[in-house]
C-alpha cells in the first residue's frame, strides 16, 4: 500500500496521560540491549518498517479546570502559599494510543528493532491526536538536532515516521526496551506479596531479605538519576517534558540484578512544550493550562514563566520519586500512584514531615522508611525540595542529580 510520508506540524492541545501499558506477555529475563547513538536522518517511507505483535495501549486525561488549593481546617496557608499551589482537575480524553513492536527493513538501519507508536486518525481521535503526535515528533526531532555530536542516552530516540491513507500517525522509536517504571514496581510489588504468600525465603530469611533489598534500593536510585538525567538535559535544551509518571520512563531491564545495565528513558514528549524565550510569549492550547497556572502563582514576567515551567517538572519528579519509593517496597495494595499523591497531597498537604511519621508508624512501609532514612534522611529531604509549595524554592534537575541521594553507595 503506498502512503504518504509526510507529516505536517499542526498547533498544539493539552492533554494529560491517564492509564498504563497493557503488556501481553510476562518479561523475559534475557540481558538488556545495549544502547548504542544513532544520528541517522529521520526515515519517513513507511515502506522501510515492518510491523511486528502488538505490545498494548494507553489513553490520555486531559486538564479540564484549575481550582485553589483546598486546605483543611486544622492548616492554614498565607494568600502567597495559596497562588502558589494549585490543583488540577482532570477529565477522560478520547485519544487511544496504541504500540506495535517493529523492525526497520531497509537502509542503513536495516534489522533495528523499533517500537511503533501510532496515533489515531482525525475520525477516531480528533484534531487532539495529529496535533499530539506532531508535537511529539516536533520535541524530539528538535533534541536529536541539538544533540547531533552525542544523542542523550536517557532520552528514547526517535527514528521515523509517517502518515497512512486512514490519517493515522505512526513514530518509529528505536526499540531500547519495551517497558516502564511502572511494568517495574507492579511486578516487585506483586512478588513481594507472592514470596510471603508462598514462604519465599526473602520474606522469612533475614540475610536474604536483606540482600533483596540492598538490590532494589540501587536499581531504584539508578532507575531515579537516569529520568532526572533526561529531565536535566531537556530543561537545559529548552524543553519541558509536562508528563513525567512512571508510565513515561522506558527501562531497558526489569531484573534488579542487572541494574549495573540499567538505562532509563523519558519518553511520552507529546506534551512536551518550547520555553525559548522567544516561544514564552506563544501561548498555544498544549501550553495553554500551565500559563494558566503560572499566572496564578505570581509568574508574570519571562523569566518567571520559564522558571514555573522547570519547577513544575520537578514537581512531577518529584512525585516519580515518591512513586519509586513506596510502590517497589510494599505489597500490592498497599499503595498505588493515586493514593500516594493524595496521601501528599490532601492528607498531609506536602508535610513530608508529617508523613514520615505516619510511614514510621506503619508496618507495611518499613523498607520505605528504611530507603529514605538512608544517609540521614536523604530521601524525606530531597522529596520535600522537590514538592516545595513555592515554585520558586524547588531545585532544578542538576541540583537533585547533585544530591546525596544520588551520590552516594547507592548509584
Amino acid at each position: 500500500m503506498v502512503v504518504p510520508a509526510s507529516m505536517s506540524v499542526f498547533s498544539r492541545v493539552c492533554f494529560f496521560r491517564g492509564g498504563g501499558l497493557s503488556l501481553n506477555s510476562a518479561p523475559e529475563h534475557r540481558r538488556p540491549p545495549v544502547l548504542r547513538c544513532c544520528n541517522a536522518s529521520l526515515i519517513t517511507n513507511p515502506d522501510s518498517f515492518e510491523v511486528g505483535r502488538l505490545i498494548g495501549s494507553y489513553g490520555f486525561l486531559n486538564v479540564t479546570s484549575y481550582s485553589g488549593w483546598q486546605s483543611s481546617g486544622d492548616v492554614e496557608f498565607s494568600v502567597p502559599d495559596a497562588g502558589r499551589l494549585r490543583v488540577q482537575d482532570v477529565g477522560e480524553g478520547d485519544v487511544k494510543i496504541r504500540l506495535y513492536e517493529g523492525r526497520i527493513v531497509q537502509g542503513p538501519l536495516r534489522r533495528t528493532p523499533v517500537i511503533l507508536k501510532v496515533y489515531p486518525g482525525q475520525q477516531v481521535g480528533g484534531i487532539e491526536a495529529d496535533l499530539m503526535a506532531a508535537n511529539e515528533l516536533s520535541a524530539h526531532s528538535s533534541l536529536q538536532v541539538i544533540s547531533k555530536a552525542k544523542v542523550c542516552q536517557n532520552i528514547q530516540i526517535l527514528l521515523g515516521g509517517f502518515e497512512t491513507k486512514t490519517g493515522e500517525q505512526w513514530l518509529a522509536f528505536r526499540n531500547d526496551g519495551k517497558y516502564t517504571a511502572a511494568d517495574y514496581a507492579k511486578v516487585t510489588s506483586e512478588k513481594l506479596s507472592k514470596g510471603r504468600e508462598d514462604g519465599d525465603q526473602n520474606s522469612w530469611n533475614p540475610y536474604a531479605k536483606d540482600e533483596l533489598f540492598k538490590r532494589r534500593r540501587k536499581y531504584v536510585a539508578k532507575l531515579f538519576q537516569g529520568a532526572m538525567r533526561g529531565l536535566a538535559y531537556m530543561h537545559d535544551h529548552d524543553r519541558l517534558h509536562q508528563s513525567l509518571g512512571p508510565v513515561s520512563v522506558g527501562v531497558n531491564t526489569i531484573f534488579e540484578k542487572e541494574a549495573p545495565y540499567l538505562v532509563p528513558q523519558l519518553r511520552d514528549l507529546a506534551f512536551s512544550v518550547d520555553i525559548r524565550y522567544s516561544e514564552l510569549s506563544e501561548h498555544s492550547m498544549l501550553s495553554e493550562g500551565l500559563w494558566r497556572r503560572a499566572t496564578a502563582a505570581g509568574a508574570f514576567t519571562p523569566l518567571d514563566k520559564r522558571a514555573f515551567g522547570i519547577a513544575d517538572d520537578i514537581y512531577e519528579a518529584g512525585l516519580l520519586l515518591a512513586y519509586l519509593a513506596f510502590v517497589p517496597f510494599c505489597e500490592t495494595g498497599v499503595m498505588d500512584s493515586l493514593s500516594l499523591r493524595r496521601r501528599l497531597e490532601n492528607t498531609f498537604q506536602l508535610d513530608i514531615e508529617a508523613m514520615r511519621e505516619y510511614c514510621v508508624a506503619d508496618d507495611s512501609l518499613v523498607e520505605v522508611v528504611k530507603f529514605l532514612d538512608l544517609d540521614d534522611r536523604a530521601g524525606w529531604e530531597l522529596l520535600q525540595a522537590m514538592l516545595n509549595r513555592d515554585f520558586r524554592q524547588r531545585p532544578i534537575a542538576e541540583a537533585v542529580l547533585n544530591h546525596r541521594l544520588l551520590t552516594g553507595s547507592l548509584v
